[in-house]
């Protein structure tokens, strides 16, 4: 399993887990694999935290940070707004479609003690927002920094290397692939549409090698419905050089999921996940829930522009998640979380190390397969 991309980072397997939870990210990178922490959500507090006890955790094995570094979103003008100035641009309209879900659905306010923040609310994806996170970040033992909404800022790919800190960057086009190689990316991620979170419309199996030949020499991982060792190995056969996975870990025993949404990951099917607006402002695929389909439906407002729609329905966000324990409950028919279309094998939870290792199993025995049928052919 041995490839550049693994040499690159030093790691035993170039299989690289996203995923918000500091606890996966340890146990993946404890297991060969090579853990990424999605940090957008972080403050610069929290993120000095995680980072440190990763680093305790993981005895110095190589990580990564992943962010978002989207080119267009609401105010880039400005270089970022801040959270009073993001409050005074949601529009009525939009609001009060938000409140009226919560009140058809029966969902209850919350206690006024209640912390309001969510990760959505906080979400950081102008310069004022992540770089005081790539200054922790720089300032910790990280192996690899990814963008996964836009090609990253020179500034950012010059002050990775100037650390001998690898650069990676999610694309959904061959365009957005050719962008990052310009940009100087050291890993270009070819995300296909069954992917969790924000995601394009071309599938994996037509976009991975798509993009190996469009920026060849430049290593690709191939990201998008990878869950077992069968699809890691078809990703190597489409020219990849390893796997970017991140919905495989949200039923784990490590994840962060809250209860409700992992029973829902644990039931669903692969049919059962939508490319939506409604969390972020910008197309995500997650589980379909009564909460996707409220904005689907004709009279919905559309959504707004990132970062807006995370303020619009953060605090929404919030009640659904405090309410949706109870099977059945208006909160429970709408919660709902990014998660990509390998949902409908997630059916059991297990330990991350356990994920990777029957990853690797499965791979070994589809290259001892072909490399047998290779034999016998001769």
């Amino acid at each position: 399993m041995q490839t550049r991309v693994s040499e690159m980072l030093g790691v035993e397997f170039p299989i690289l887990a996203f995923s918000h939870c500091r606890d996966v990210v340890a146990a993946v990178t404890n297991a060969g694999g090579f853990g990424v922490l999605g940090a957008v959500a972080h403050t610069p507090e929290q993120l000095e935290i995680d980072l440190a006890w990763i680093e305790e955790q993981t005895h110095g094995r190589p990580f990564g940070v992943d962010l978002l570094l989207p080119a267009k979103y609401a105010g880039a003008d400005e270089g970022g707004l801040n959270r009073e100035a993001i409050t005074q641009l949601l529009p009525p309209q939009q609001q009060q479609f938000v409140d009226d879900i919560l009140a058809r659905y029966d969902v209850p306010p919350l206690p006024a003690d209640a912390d309001r923040r969510t990760r959505l609310d906080l979400m950081r994806v102008s310069p004022k927002g992540y770089e005081p996170l790539l200054d922790v970040a720089f300032a910790h033992q990280i192996r690899l920094v990814a963008s996964a909404l836009g090609a990253p800022p020179p500034a950012l790919i010059e002050r990775a290397h100037s650390a001998d800190v690898v650069v990676a960057a999610l694309a959904g086009t061959v365009a957005h692939a050719e962008r990052h190689k310009a940009a100087g990316v050291d890993v270009i991620v070819a995300q296909g549409t069954e992917a969790g979170g924000h995601t394009g419309e071309i599938a994996t199996m037509v976009l991975v090698p798509d993009v190996v030949d469009a920026v060849s020499p430049t290593p690709v991982l191939a990201a998008g419905g990878i869950g077992s060792g069968r699809q890691i190995a078809a990703a190597m056969a489409l020219g990849a050089e390893g796997v970017w996975c991140g919905s495989v870990w949200l039923t784990t025993e490590e994840a962060e999921t809250q209860p409700a949404v992992k029973d829902k990951f644990l039931a669903a099917t692969s049919r059962d996940t939508v490319r939506s607006r409604s969390l972020t402002g910008k197309p995500a695929r997650m589980l379909r829930s009564s909460w996707t389909d409220e904005w689907e439906a004709e009279s919905a407002p559309p959504p707004l522009a990132m970062p807006l729609q995370s303020a619009l329905v953060a605090e929404a966000q919030t009640r659904i998640a405090r309410a949706a324990t109870k099977p059945g409950s208006g909160a429970n028919q709408l919660a709902n979380y990014f998660v990509g279309q390998v949902v409908g094998r997630m059916d059991r939870v297990k330990p991350a190390r356990q994920v990777v290792l029957d990853m690797v199993t499965e791979y070994a025995d589809v290259v001892s397969r072909f490399a047998a049928e290779a034999h016998v052919a001769d």
